[in-house]
């Protein structure tokens, strides 16, 4: 939008004498200022995410689920703008070009990530829409399938047991989800996925927004001139394989989901000063019933006994959330790499360890903010990403440092020291940013 904020030069004519001396002016065109323009973004909820995130290699979008309004869209470690201002000196710049973290690409809308199992949310929609599964269909996980000659298994080697659907989110089974996504087919998964804001572009005034990748049979046909094959849904399914998607994307997800409607993100609020129009959400048109459920699995991600993210939940009755976490893998695990034990990510270089996923909402029963966090090579979802959503969310529900009455009685005291640390950090981020200016 720069034409926009710089407006139009003016200029003059003058008269001078040999020496150059002006002698009067001939003619002035007045220049025309640029617009101010308010962006939608939450400085103070933005500059937290910013500090919470640190130097991890990470990404958080923060999302108004009843405007589409971005509240926060940070991306992880971040850098000096200023430094290109006049010229950026090579060893500068060859320090950010060649550092693995990545600070100069915008990993918030440009990162194009396997979902994992936050994904697992697209094929329950599919599969209850297409009327395949109800609340009380139910799956045996003995910790793998067998497709063909291959073996998929859960994150889980033992497995699961007997699960239904909400289970199957609580405890993320990826076997439920290999069963279920045969049966529906990726078509239908990648509608699904389409209607619920994953795969498209979307329309925002920044530079290189992925589209990820959403695909169906088509899609491998004209990409690869290959056929889609069983194991292709069966990957997809948990969100892995060929399904690649952004924060953003997750995000956007994460608030049609809690309400139902088609949220469309948005980034300007004002242009010389006068409001962009928002339009309300229309629809989707999937059954209240349908989203209830899953609705109803995501809080038990959080809140149940066995919620895969119940270490991150928050306690204050006002303000309790949904999620989902995820993990996916970057790397392929051998079959002769399981026979004798899959190695720890403890134990991998950091570019091999598994991305971390997480995307919720809140308050559960009035939803408001919707979150998505993803840290690359992050380990686990449940214990990397989870926690930086919650403490995201408490920020942008409670307007500043989240309450330590919101966290688990038995995390006060851990939470409290890193809180203090950020309020330090916020503190010298302010004391830098009005020295610059």
């Amino acid at each position: 939008m720069e034409d926009t904020l710089r407006g139009s030069a003016g200029n003059k004519r003058i008269e001078v004498n040999a020496v150059g001396r002006v002698m009067r002016e001939l003619e002035r065109t007045e220049g025309v200022p640029g617009a101010d323009i308010q962006l939608t973004i939450d400085a103070d909820v933005q500059n937290f995410v910013q500090a919470r995130l640190g130097d991890m290699s990470a990404a958080c979008v923060l999302i108004d689920v009843n405007t589409g309004e971005l509240i926060a869209c940070t991306s992880a470690p971040g850098f000096d703008p200023n430094l290109f201002v006049r010229g950026i000196s090579q060893r500068s710049y060859s320090t950010l070009m060649d550092n693995d973290h990545h600070p100069l690409a915008n990993k918030s809308v440009q990162g194009a990530y396997p979902p994992g199992s936050t994904f697992k949310i697209v094929t329950a929609l599919a599969a209850l829409e297409a009327g395949l599964i109800t609340p009380e269909t139910t799956h045996y996980c003995p910790g793998y399938i067998e497709s063909g000659s291959h073996r998929f298994h859960c994150w889980k080697s033992g497995g699961h047991g007997t699960v239904n659907l909400v289970h199957s989110l609580e405890q993320s089974c990826d076997v439920f989800y290999y069963e279920v996504a045969q049966k529906v087919g990726i078509d239908a998964i990648a509608a699904m996925g389409k209607r619920l804001g994953l795969g498209m572009r979307h329309d925002l005034p920044m530079s290189a927004i992925t589209e990820g990748i959403m695909p169906n049979k088509d899609w491998k046909q004209e990409r690869w001139g290959r056929k889609w094959r069983i194991g292709d849904t069966i990957n997809a399914a948990i969100g892995q394989g060929y399904v690649l998607a952004s924060p953003l994307q997750l995000a956007v997800m994460t608030a049609r989901v809690a309400t139902g409607r088609a949220v469309e993100p948005c980034l300007i609020k004002s242009v010389g000063g006068k409001p962009v129009e928002m339009s309300t959400p229309k629809p989707l048109g999937l059954d209240p019933s349908m989203l209830e459920l899953v609705l109803t699995g995501m809080y038990d991600v959080m809140n149940g006994k066995q919620g895969t993210a119940k270490s991150s939940r928050i306690v204050d009755e006002t303000m309790l959330m949904a999620g989902k976490t995820g993990t996916s893998q970057v790397r392929n695990i051998s079959a002769a790499e399981r026979a004798r034990g899959v190695v720890s990510n403890d134990d991998l270089p950091w570019n091999q360890r598994d991305h971390a996923l997480f995307v919720g909402f809140a308050p559960y029963s009035a939803p408001r903010y919707a979150v998505a966090v993803v840290v690359e090579h992050g380990r686990g979802g449940a214990t990397a990403a989870a926690p930086i959503a919650r403490d995201v969310l408490l920020c942008a529900l409670t307007g500043g440092i989240p309450p330590l009455e919101a966290y688990p009685v038995s995390q006060r005291g851990r939470i409290e020291t890193y809180l203090n640390a950020l309020k330090k950090k916020l503190r010298v981020s302010s004391v830098l940013k009005t020295t610059r200016a």
